[in-house]
């Protein structure tokens, strides 16, 4: 099982520092959130910053919230993060429920998920080399991985599930473990209806903070920031994972539903909690 972590997103100038030590600890992944009306950093701008200060370590949006963004430029944009990362990029998509941030984008929140699904085509398009339209050719740079990076789709209704299957290479799980089998089974239905051979990469997160009363209460109040837009902030707050033993049972439950990695979040600032998780393991 690979273990990965979500990076803090309240404090950017901390970011080098997790980076470097979860590079040289026994990691697989850093993620980073997205939004646009917050104070967090711009993901993609932020994990190129982290893909020059790491060596092995894969850097993943978790999830970076395509439709806010104009779709050849977002095109070039992970093309060049991957070349530049050596192909370690692995690109966590989702739609974004956060009126305001469309409102500051200036997209439709309605039609976002259709706006997706138009975005996708043009995507493996231009990373494949071809032109973008009739009116422009090809946008480089290539990718480091032939038809771009590893897509994984963050959802949990079951039209979105189905962008796994549709245009994806796997499934990142939000879900706590009590209700995620119900979504890890549809995804690996949807994938053999749409005939894909193998099986989905699933990757499941979970929110974690391991130190003194001081750290935990920190990430349960930058926690409840971050998801105070939605009625379940203070469900999700609640269920914050807090002790070696919580983290270790939660990572076999999973491992249990057949995920391939399990990414602890954290909302708390302090790296220190690197060693802790380490050792948690």
């Amino acid at each position: 099982m690979n273990i990965g972590l979500g990076l803090p997103v309240t404090d950017p100038d901390t970011l080098l520092d997790w980076a470097r030590r979860a590079d040289a600890g026994p990691f697989s992944t850093l993620g980073l959130l997205d939004r646009l009306v917050y104070g967090n950093p711009e993901p993609l701008v932020a994990l190129a910053a982290i893909a020059g200060a790491t060596t092995r370590i894969r850097i993943q949006t978790e999830v970076l919230l395509a439709p806010l963004r104009t779709t050849a430029l977002l095109a070039k944009q992970v093309a060049t993060l991957d070349r530049l990362s050596g192909g370690r990029l692995v690109l966590g998509l989702g739609v974004g429920g956060r009126a305001d941030d469309h409102a500051a984008a200036g997209t439709d929140l309605r039609t976002r998920g259709r706006y997706l699904d138009a975005q996708m085509p043009v995507l493996r398009r231009v990373w494949a080399g071809e032109p973008f339209s009739e009116e422009a050719g090809p946008i480089g740079p290539a990718p480091a991985r032939p038809g771009g990076p590893e897509i994984l789709f963050g959802a949990f209704q079951p039209a979105a599930l189905e962008r796994v299957a549709r245009w994806g290479d796997g499934f990142l799980c939000a879900a706590p473990p009590s209700w995620a089998g119900g979504l890890i089974d549809h995804v690996h239905r949807t994938w053999k209806d749409h005939g894909r051979t193998g099986a989905p990469r699933i990757v499941a997160q979970v929110n974690a903070a391991l130190g003194p009363q001081h750290v935990i209460d920190e990430a349960r109040t930058a926690m409840a920031a971050y998801y105070g837009f939605t009625d379940q902030a203070r469900h999700m707050v609640a269920g914050m994972l807090t002790t070696p033993a919580q983290i270790r049972d939660a990572i076999a439950r999973f491992e249990d539903m057949g995920s391939d990695e399990v990414v602890l979040y954290c909302h708390g600032n302090d790296p220190d909690q690197i060693t802790r998780f380490a050792e948690a393991l």
